[in-house]
């Protein structure tokens, strides 16, 4: 059974402002912070069914990965477009200890945004997976529209869907480029389903939401249904040290039974609150 939205005016909602207005945060974000930009989320409400691809299925072949490469090349450039929300400038204005992002698209960087941890990567880069070479993502966009030509245009009129990727079924004849400096395999320098996040990432993560109780700060949740264990674990973490837990998300997440407060709330309005009350002192 699923839970009624939490209103502004209800009492919970209060309560979790006044809970994180003069504490130390870590703040945890998800997709549903970045719908308000004009990026799909998987999960959210009303959200269609969609699988992304596995980086199993990516390593499988080359026709996997012409598969990927010709719907992300279209919808990369409607990616770029793509701006900071309400929501991403109230966070980098409350400017947390440590900000992490499930997001891949760089927005919170591109809001102010100091100390972020994109946990699962940057879409705007490109990685070899032979000699590890880190490139642009701009750059490889030139190489593929050099090779495809008026592929962009072609297919102006299909579905967006999350992470740049497209709902683009015929890909056949689409030329993917290798690895300028060794000829090995291009990959997004994103975390696909089924690779593990980095440990560097994940260890300055909890470094950071064990702070939190050693200098009574909290955690904050927002826009994540926490359905994968890469962001889940740091609520898991938190609240086995009992350091408070506040999510908002619109619908149910996974850390729900160990959060403080859960708010069904729109992000943006709920950051944008908070970013009031902590510059006021409230």
């Amino acid at each position: 059974m699923t839970a009624p939205p939490v209103e502004r005016a209800d009492e919970a909602y209060d309560a979790a402002l006044a809970l994180l207005t003069r504490r130390p945060l870590v703040v945890l974000t998800g997709a549903g912070l970045s719908t308000d930009s004009g990026i799909p989320d998987y999960r959210g409400p009303g959200s269609p069914n969609r699988q992304p691809m596995t980086y199993q299925e990516f390593v499988s072949g080359p026709a996997a990965r012409q598969r990927y490469w010709a719907r992300s090349h279209v919808g990369w450039g409607r990616m770029t477009a793509a701006e900071p929300n309400e929501g991403h400038r109230a966070l980098a204005a409350i400017d947390p200890d440590l900000l992490i992002t499930q997001n891949v698209d760089g927005l919170h960087e591109a809001a102010g945004s100091r100390r972020v941890v994109d946990l699962h990567g940057r879409i705007d880069e490109v990685v070899c997976l032979a000699c590890r070479t880190v490139s642009r993502r701009a750059d490889l966009h030139r190489r593929l529209e050099e090779l495809n030509p008026g592929w962009v245009a072609a297919h102006a009129d299909v579905e967006v869907r999350p992470d740049g990727d497209v709902a683009l079924e015929e890909t056949a004849g689409f030329v993917v480029p290798d690895c300028d400096v060794c000829g090995g395999i291009l990959k997004p320098h994103v975390v696909f389903f089924g690779e593990n996040v980095p440990k560097d990432r994940v260890e300055r993560s909890y470094a950071a939401v064990d702070r939190l109780r050693e200098n009574g700060g909290a955690l904050l949740v927002a826009g994540s249904s926490l359905a994968v264990m890469s962001g889940l674990r740091f609520v898991r973490r938190a609240a086995k040290a009992a350091t408070p837990v506040v999510i908002v998300n619109r619908g149910t997440t996974r850390g729900d039974e160990l959060a403080t407060y859960t708010l069904w709330s729109g992000t943006s309005e709920f950051l944008t609150d908070l970013a009031a009350a902590r510059r006021d002192g409230r």
